[in-house]
């Protein structure tokens, strides 16, 4: 295919793609029924779509409990499933949703609780962060002060909470971490 052909056709494929961009707003609101009938329009879930692939494990008791917790604390906070998503994602990549204490030699400096937090870096005392709803309220407190968390990908939210030094790892806990949010967050 020669050059100035392949340009044209991405040229129209770019103005076809900023016309939908732009358009489907507008489109939508234009769809506002005549008759008073409600009119079908077609809405995106704000969350994300997990990224990459996903890991899932199976969870005992303690761990529901965990989930559970997590939740709850993120209920009391008042703040959206999708904080919980978050929450829970972070937890299983850091502790499998087990609230850990010190690992001795395997301990990533002095790491602790359901989120692998730290007394050394002010996250609270080891009886605090190995408490799940307190090391929960610590994680969401951190998350609230990321903008636009709400609409950025798990992985980031959660990254910029924690600076770990594997900031993808979260990625592949989302889908879990939804499944699990959707199947406690009523009960």
């Amino acid at each position: 295919m020669n050059t100035i052909f392949r340009k044209s056709m991405l040229s129209v494929a770019g103005l076809a793609f900023a016309g939908g961009v732009f358009a489907g707003p507008i489109a939508a609101h234009a769809a506002t029924p005549v008759d008073g009938k409600p009119v079908a329009v077609a809405v995106q879930s704000a969350a994300p779509k997990p990224q990459g692939d996903q890991s899932h494990i199976t969870l005992n008791d303690e761990q529901t409990a965990n989930v559970k917790a997590i939740i709850a604390a993120t209920k009391k906070a008042g703040l959206p499933e999708r904080a919980a998503v978050i929450s829970i994602a972070t937890s299983l990549q850091e502790s499998k949703l087990e609230n850990l204490g010190h690992l001795g030699d395997m301990n990533d400096h002095d790491s602790l609780g359901l989120f692998q937090q730290r007394p050394s870096s002010g996250w609270g005392t080891p009886e605090q962060i190995t408490d799940p709803e307190y090391s929960t309220t610590a994680f969401l407190k951190g998350l609230k002060q990321v903008d636009g968390w709400q609409d950025m990908p798990l992985t980031d939210a959660a990254q910029t909470v924690q600076v770990s030094a594997y900031p993808d790892a979260y990625a592949q806990w989302e889908q879990q971490a939804t499944d699990l949010v959707a199947q406690h967050w009523n009960s």
